[in-house]
């Protein structure tokens, strides 16, 4: 590098957004991700001691892969290369292979290829790398905010640890929203700010994970907040809104709102109410609330108080929790929004949550009956020999594949947990269940 490209290069360093400069550049800058890279983590152990295999870094936007990335570049031994799967192809991994190969000749150095978004090659440039991984030519760090067991080919899988990293804190982001402010060299120390709290907590809010969207958002509310006759700039909760275009909403993850608009929607899916489901999750969503937890609560709602009457719910919620793990948002409000509207207009009933805890109520307060000798295992050796499985009516050599028989123990013989609701499909399964019994609840 001569002098002119040096002096470019740092013009351009200079002149970067934010979020570029204030990049962690070891491992104890680096925030937010302790479970993996923090003191004594394994990922962090084969950082430091240069052992590090090939590693798949996953994780949503703004979450470190690529920092982390340029963190091992500066402290391995090996020489590093980094490609981007959206810029580079199969030509430029022919010549990192080869160059590979004349370093380890000559010089018995390794080299660690780093790809951004790795998930958008396709799998045959995957597999140009699959053989100097495997020989050990090459350590691969792959990085991509898409799941990896779909978009990475299984053989570069095998010979990769997967490393998760998940969505920033609102507080990781606040303490990098801090240190920019009081960084003068690399970050915005210069300008004298004076920060109101409730500013920074809705960049870092409204951010929803990204450290790159906060960095930045932050970068343009100073640079755009004209000084005083002091010359403090003083960024308030208004500058902070027009900052990163969105208005801040009465909402604290951590406090009353979250527990009061959570129970709200749920509330109102259990009251089939859609247009209040469809408020209060739009509520929770424009606040920041964390997609994974709303999708979680899915799916115990369509068990909890849809149950059996649609037992489709349940399904509906667990595939739109997969969706939205694997789309993210933006375009999950909307998987969000038709699991939150098919659960408000499902028929409901709670017949399963009653029976269940009837049920674990009979187990923490009856005596622990021994399992009736015809339900009892008699593959096992010697079993059989103990009269096990003998007198047991296998069920599908009666007509209608049902038979009467003792299933629950002596000491429970007769006792009912579940009571069926009429309604949606429980409904049907409970007339079919009556007409083949004769019972009649």
């Amino acid at each position: 590098m001569d002098l002119f490209e040096q002096a470019g290069q740092e013009a351009r360093q200079a002149g970067a957004p934010l979020a570029v400069r204030m990049r962690p550049r070891t491992l104890d800058e680096f925030v937010g991700q302790e479970k993996i890279i923090g003191p004594g983590t394994l990922l962090r152990r084969a950082i430091e001691s240069d052992s590090l295999t090939s590693i798949i870094l996953w994780g949503p936007p703004g979450s470190g892969k690529t920092t982390l990335a340029r963190i091992i570049a500066t402290m391995t031994r090996a020489h590093f290369e980094a490609l981007n799967a959206v810029l580079d192809g199969i030509n430029d991994i022919r010549r990192v292979i080869a160059a590979a190969r004349e370093r380890e000749k000559y010089y018995q150095q390794k080299t660690v290829i780093f790809v951004d978004e790795i998930h958008r090659w396709a799998k045959n440039i995957q597999d140009a790398l699959l053989p100097c991984v495997e020989e050990g030519l090459l350590i691969l760090i792959g990085a991509t905010i898409e799941n990896p067991m779909f978009t990475v080919n299984a053989a570069i899988r095998s010979r990769s640890r997967i490393f998760r990293l998940e969505a920033l804190s609102d507080a990781a982001i606040l303490a990098l929203l801090r240190r920019a402010l009081a960084d003068a060299e690399r970050g915005l120390g210069k300008f004298n700010v004076q920060a109101d709290l409730e500013a920074l907590e809705h960049l870092a809010r409204v951010a929803n994970g990204d450290a790159r969207v906060a960095l930045n958002a932050l970068e343009f509310a100073v640079l755009t907040t004209a000084p005083d006759t002091s010359g403090r700039r003083h960024l308030t909760l208004e500058v902070a809104e027009e900052a990163i275009q969105q208005r801040a909403v009465l909402y604290d993850r951590d406090g009353d709102q979250h527990y009061d608009c959570v129970s709200a929607w749920i509330k109102s899916m259990r009251g089939s109410d859609p247009d209040a489901a469809l408020y209060w999750l739009a509520r929770m969503i424009y606040a920041g609330e964390d997609p994974a937890f709303l999708a979680r609560r899915l799916m115990i709602h369509a068990a909890e108080d849809v149950g059996l009457a649609d037992p489709q719910a349940l399904m509906v919620a667990s595939s739109a929790a997969q969706a939205v793990e694997r789309v993210g948002l933006p375009e999950g409000r909307i998987i969000l929004a038709e699991a939150t509207l098919y659960i408000a207009l499902a028929p409901k009933s709670n017949s399963v949550i009653k029976a269940i805890d009837a049920a674990l109520a009979a187990v923490e307060k009856e005596t622990a009956a021994p399992v009736p000798v015809h339900l009892r295992d008699a593959n096992y050796r010697g079993a059989a020999a103990l009269g096990h499985g003998r007198g047991y009516k296998y069920p599908h050599d009666y007509p209608g594949g049902w038979v009467e028989q003792q299933y629950l123990p002596d000491n429970l013989r007769g006792k009912v947990f579940y009571h069926p609701s009429d309604y949606g499909r429980e409904g049907q399964m409970k007339a079919a269940w009556q007409q083949r019994t004769g019972r009649r609840g």
